[in-house]
């Protein structure tokens, strides 16, 4: 996908993102009674390590809570700005080991990571895209700060191969830290 058709495409992911977080938020309210089984995270943060160095990115989470200890779902991290955007999307599966004040949950999982390099003008400008396999690796620590709303960092080591723009650059490991807020039921 061309930047500009992403950068136009942007603000509509974003809304769908944010309109994701209400709905969730909503349910999460109304579902408690319900045996909800249902969690949400949101983060903000640096993905490091990548052929453009530091990025900002965003990270959302969806889990099922299989039980009190473990929840698998969908997980995406988007690094939506600069002259490099990826995005990454993988379903995870998380291990809650619940502390007195704090809970710690390590996570893995198996997907896909996709970016799209823009970079410099005239003839050694480099336009180029790659789709690789992703597999994030990584610990949370949160702090609840209610019965179903904790406050999180997030450690991510993501594992890829991407390549791209003439000379190759790969791209195969990278970093993120994230910080964000936990909606459990």
């Amino acid at each position: 996908m061309p930047r500009q058709r992403f950068c136009e495409k942007l603000p509509a992911m974003v809304a769908a993102a944010l309109l994701a977080a209400t709905v969730s938020l909503t349910t999460a309210g109304l579902a408690v009674a319900q045996d909800n089984r249902f969690g949400f995270g949101t983060d903000v943060g640096v993905w490091t390590g990548t052929v453009a160095d530091e990025r900002f990115a965003l990270g959302f989470n969806l889990d099922y809570f299989l039980g009190p200890a473990f929840s698998v779902g969908p997980m995406v991290l988007l690094a939506p700005t600069g002259d490099l955007t990826e995005i990454a999307f993988a379903p995870v599966a998380r291990f809650h080991i619940r502390l007195t004040h704090l809970n710690i949950v390590p996570f893995a999982g198996v997907g896909f990571v996709h970016a799209d390099l823009d970079e410099g003008q005239g003839p050694g400008r480099i336009d180029d895209s790659d789709t690789s396999y992703y597999i994030p690796l990584g610990l949370t620590a949160e702090v609840p700060v209610s019965d179903h709303i904790a406050l999180a960092g997030t450690l991510l080591v993501n594992l890829h191969n991407l390549e791209l723009g003439p000379p190759v650059r790969e791209d195969n490991t990278s970093v993120a830290l994230m910080f964000g807020l936990r909606f459990e039921p």
